[in-house]
């Protein structure tokens, strides 16, 4: 055994002591797959504050990324995480399966606003994250929205991360999900948002068009150890490069 591997042997044997995993980021493995793809567009629906694209930039990602975020003050955040990058462009929206303005609820810690109400299940797993205030947000048709972006590039990946939303951002986006290689979303293992779509619906949906499950992604989990969500990732057999 090498100098090398007897070093990281002894730091994955220190980690495993205190509970932690060495192991391959998952980011890393997802850029194998967009790579393997060919992807050259990442729709990022539910961008929050830009933390999706910047770990695709971080693992090797260079091609085009187009996000939707509905929240002001996220959104903002977002524009300076861009502003630097002339691949990278964002759009101040929530997507649904119809346009209109909706009243989205505002959480302490952002990332958990949903366009659907908390349940309690959600307020128990993490009883320092409520909602305390609404925003009204504008909101339109993945379609419509990107039907022009998407057929100027070959292998387009969409992601969903929007609290339970899910169900409702893909009926505005079949002719899209049509064109696209592969999608990631988010699975609820339980119920955190009134309606949200769980993970059965949701991976019935990928293989109802197409896609195949290569990759999973540890999203939510409870201070108790229960993991709540995690993210997957599809693609179609027939997208090889």
């Amino acid at each position: 055994m090498s100098v090398r591997d007897r070093g990281m042997t002894a730091v994955a044997s220190a980690l495993g002591r205190r509970g932690f995993e060495l192991r391959r980021h998952p980011a890393r493995r997802r850029q194998h797959v967009l790579a393997r793809h060919g992807v050259d567009l990442v729709l990022d629906v539910g961008a929050a504050d830009g933390g999706y694209g910047t770990s695709l930039r971080s693992f090797g990602y260079r091609g085009d990324i187009l996000s939707f975020e509905p929240q002001t003050a996220a959104f903002a955040r977002l524009q300076a995480t861009i502003a630097d990058d002339v691949a990278w462009s964002a759009r101040h929206l929530a997507l649904g399966p119809d346009t209109g303005r909706l009243t989205m609820n505002i959480a302490s810690n952002s990332t958990s606003s949903s366009l659907l109400p908390m349940l309690d299940t959600h307020v128990a797993a993490a009883p320092s994250v409520r909602y305390v205030g609404t925003e009204t947000v504008t909101v339109a048709r993945l379609d419509d929205e990107v039907a022009d972006v998407v057929a100027a590039h070959r292998r387009p990946f969409l992601k969903i991360d929007t609290q339970g939303f899910e169900r409702e951002v893909l009926a505005g986006a079949a002719q899209t999900v049509e064109a696209c290689v592969g999608v990631q979303l988010e699975l609820s293992l339980v119920p955190l948002y009134d309606g949200g779509m769980l993970i059965d619906e949701a991976i019935g949906w990928a293989y109802d068009y197409g896609f195949q499950m290569v990759g999973l992604e540890q999203g939510y989990a409870a201070p108790t150890g229960e993991i709540l969500q995690i993210d997957g990732v599809f693609v179609r057999p027939a997208a090889e490069v």
